[in-house]
């Protein structure tokens, strides 16, 4: 019986082991597939006579999210796509001079939002790439607002038979949440400086306030104004036509039957109409046959900007590029927020590395922690003494502790477009007291000190408590003020003036002083390479620590074509939108409970 028990476990074993062995060597032969999918995948070429295509995805952002890969395997593949625009800016300004490229070709439907500053950044670049005599092509199955201003810079535009061009305007509008908190017994007490820094008022109000409506309106009126006049300019349309389109868009469609993309044709917004393999023969007549006779000559902006960095010679002398981008937070960052200790860290190791001559911070972000925000200022601030310029890039928003930030620059760029400014503090603190009385639940304390253990939603906000905040948000703002007097060589009052909060566009902010010139990244960069006296360089754009496990699974997937989509239909903006923000939320981890932030989403 006992040598029969011994049999069966020794069979067992031998099983168990076999299956280890087999295990194993998968996941050698796994490993060693990605390894060789990484290193040994034929870099592409660029053909002769080809087009550049720009088929921008999903959101436009300075850096893209590294997503774990086998999160979206399990996901089923949902993943929101993001394009780079710092690579798209590189690919098209390579393409200008490139011989092997004769014409550019761009492809909107996939494009989400953007913001109206990379927007332009991009516009500005195919514009500058139609200077050196190379046509550009743009078509749309349907234009929204973003697509279109990005596609109408092009020398031909087509529109689907069926599609149509939307350009509503700008707007600006906000959830409050005052009368859900007051159903629910919440008491949300804000300390704050300036009166347009609006951030914390939809937990207390139900409606704008005279200054934020007042602010707001300032802004996208600017902005409409510049979009408006480069659409016109683009199109050579009068202003007085384009107005028209917007202002009465249902007129124009009831008179042609509700046919869009007539509207669209008839009123200048495109060239032509046409269907998709339509669209592919006139590339073909124009641009040339492909290898294979099925498509026209082309090669798409991913594989052109890894063979052209392919063949580009290194230099020893670099220009780091350092992205902050999302929410600032206290500690490490996530995907979506700028760690104060995070960048902090990036800039040390810039500054530490004999190779980088020179720092540009490319910030995109509305800002968040006040702690955080100083703890990268003062690496910056550290850097410059150090003897390497720093230079600070804004892209979309770069306001409240983005500008913090920005302050610890040695120079300041801007779009005209960005948003920034907000300079101001406030400090937030609910209480829950009242909705968990009404579900029987009460809170007592023993304490050894007036203020120990008060600052705990379940109770009420002691008077004590109350003013220190207040005071320690007014100390934080008069910082905050001392901080930029300092950098922007101004005086304290003369600073209180254009701060208390309000948002600027870039443009505004360089009348006012608050940057010193206008341009985009490639031009802070090279202001950097001039301040470090560098007549060769390389640009560099350190990401920190990088996952190997992703980057080889990234690579893997890329090999084998992309798996992610793009979610943009209202309802998941909406949704992608209220997670954000109640994200942002929880994120927010500042020491002190002092924020530097502005409540501005780019248009």
């Amino acid at each position: 019986m006992f040598a029969f028990l011994g049999r069966i476990l020794a069979w067992i074993w031998r099983a168990l082991d076999m299956l280890r062995r087999v295990v194993l060597t998968l996941v050698f032969v796994l490993v060693l597939g990605l390894i060789l999918a990484f290193a040994l995948h034929p870099g592409p070429s660029v053909p002769d006579g080809a087009a550049l295509v720009l088929r921008p995805a999903g959101t436009l952002v300075e850096r893209v999210r590294v997503d774990d890969p086998l999160g979206i395997i399990r996901s089923g593949g949902a993943s929101v796509a993001q394009t780079s625009l710092p690579d798209l800016l590189e690919a098209v300004r390579a393409a200008r001079e490139d011989k092997r490229i004769k014409a550019l070709v761009i492809e909107t439907d996939l494009l989400g939002q953007g913001g109206l500053s990379k927007l332009a950044e991009l516009r500005e670049a195919v514009l500058d790439f139609k200077s050196g005599g190379k046509p550009v092509y743009a078509r749309g199955e349907r234009f929204m607002q973003g697509q279109y201003f990005l596609a109408s810079i092009a020398d031909e535009v087509h529109l689907a038979p069926d599609g149509f061009v939307l350009l509503p305007g700008l707007a600006r509008n906000v959830s409050y949440f005052k009368g859900a908190l007051d159903a629910l017994g919440v008491k949300v007490h804000v300390f704050r400086v300036g009166e347009y820094k609006s951030f914390s008022e939809p937990f207390t109000r139900t409606d704008m306030s005279d200054e934020d409506r007042e602010s707001s309106r300032e802004l996208i009126e600017a902005l409409w104004k510049g979009m408006r006049e480069q659409l016109a300019g683009s199109r050579k349309l009068a202003p007085e036509a384009l107005n028209r389109y917007v202002d009465d868009y249902a007129g124009l469609l009831q008179a042609a039957g509700g046919d869009a993309a007539r509207v669209a044709r008839d009123a200048g917004l495109v060239d032509a109409l046409s269907q998709r393999d339509e669209w592919h023969e006139l590339l073909k007549a124009r641009i040339g046959e492909g290898g294979d006779g099925k498509d026209y000559r082309r090669i798409d902006a991913d594989d052109y900007l890894a063979a052209v960095r392919a063949a580009t010679p290194h230099e020893k002398a670099h220009v780091a590029v350092l992205v902050a981008q999302g929410s600032i937070v206290d500690g490490a960052a996530d995907e979506d927020s700028v760690g104060g200790d995070s960048l902090a860290a990036q800039i040390r190791a810039a500054r530490e590395d004999e190779r980088v001559k020179a720092v540009v911070l490319r910030i995109d972000s509305p800002g968040g922690s006040a702690w955080a925000s100083e703890v990268i200022r003062r690496e910056l601030e550290l850097t410059r003494r150090a003897g390497k310029p720093v230079v600070a890039s804004m892209s979309s928003v770069a306001a409240s502790g983005g500008y913090w930030v920005a302050a610890g620059a040695d120079e300041i760029w801007a779009r005209q477009e960005t948003l920034t400014g907000s300079i101001g503090v406030f400090a937030m603190f609910p209480e829950f007291t009242e909705p968990l009385a009404r579900l029987g639940v009460t809170t007592d304390r023993v304490a050894t000190g007036p203020l120990a253990g008060t600052l705990d939603p379940r109770r009420p906000l002691e008077p004590a408590l109350a003013k220190a905040m207040q005071l320690g948000v007014e100390h934080s703002y008069r910082r905050f003020l001392e901080i930029v007097a300092a950098a922007r060589r101004k005086d304290i009052a003369e600073v209180d003036n254009v701060a208390r909060g309000r948002v600027w566009t870039g443009e505004a902010a360089l009348r006012l002083g608050l940057v010193d010139k206008l341009g985009g990244i490639e031009d802070a960069i090279a202001a950097a390479a001039k301040r470090a006296q560098l007549d060769r360089y390389e640009t560099v754009w350190p990401t920190g620590e990088v996952n190997l496990r992703h980057l080889l699974l990234r690579r893997l997937m890329s090999v084998a074509g992309p798996v992610g989509i793009t979610a943009e239909s209202p309802l998941a903006r909406l949704v992608t939108g209220v997670q954000a923000q109640a994200a942002d939320l929880l994120r927010w981890n500042d020491p002190q409970h002092l924020y530097g932030h502005c409540l501005c989403d780019a248009p």
